[in-house]
């Protein structure tokens, strides 16, 4: 029997993601957005939703650009911290001794120490009641090149990056590999 939680803010895995921007001084921020995930295949998008009360909202909607840095899990301390405090207040590069980098395609940084990046401009903005949409077209994917597989594509077990719970607060790491997708399932599916 399943029982009934209510109207709440749970899906699990909830993403990790580092959000970039400048302030309109050029001082690099950053943030971390639990309210986020891919939205579109073609053109590829991603999205992040902020309250207006953060400093990352005025930042992206000046800017009209982020970045994604996907931390592994030898950083959570540092990608908590960025949601612990607002960049207002504190230089939070400064206090993690991390990297800013500047962008090449869009008007935001991104962190040097993460290994897999989204460059992103915003192609549209939703206000979805307490929180303010923001969707990213991916212009390019940046991964150090010692977090790739043998095929050439990011490898998760080598970028590490580590998942949010939202009603208990907590962090997790990934699991095991259980399968290839669209493959897995096809026993399943009836002959014809």
């Amino acid at each position: 029997m399943k029982k009934s939680m209510g109207p709440k803010t749970i899906l699990y895995p909830t993403p990790v993601l580092a959000v970039g921007t400048y302030d309109r001084d050029g001082k690099p921020n950053v943030m971390i957005v639990a309210w986020g995930g891919l939205c579109c295949s073609n053109p590829p998008c991603v999205a992040v939703s902020l309250r207006k009360a953060t400093y990352s909202y005025d930042n992206i909607v000046e800017r009209k650009a982020f970045t994604i840095s996907i931390p592994s899990q030898q950083y959570a301390k540092q990608a908590d911290y960025f949601g612990i405090v607002s960049g207002r207040n504190e230089d939070k590069f400064s206090s993690t001794g991390l990297t800013p980098v500047r962008s090449d395609l869009v008007d935001a940084p991104y962190i040097n120490e993460f290994p897999l990046i989204l460059e992103c401009r915003v192609i549209h903005t939703l206000e979805i009641g307490l929180h303010t949409q923001f969707i990213g077209e991916i212009l390019d994917i940046k991964v150090d090149e010692d977090k790739l597989g043998e095929d050439g594509a990011p490898a998760i077990e080598k970028i590490n990056p580590f998942f949010f719970v939202p009603d208990s607060r907590m962090y997790y790491g990934i699991g095991n590999y259980l399968g290839k997708a669209f493959s897995i399932g096809r026993e399943l599916k009836k002959k014809a």
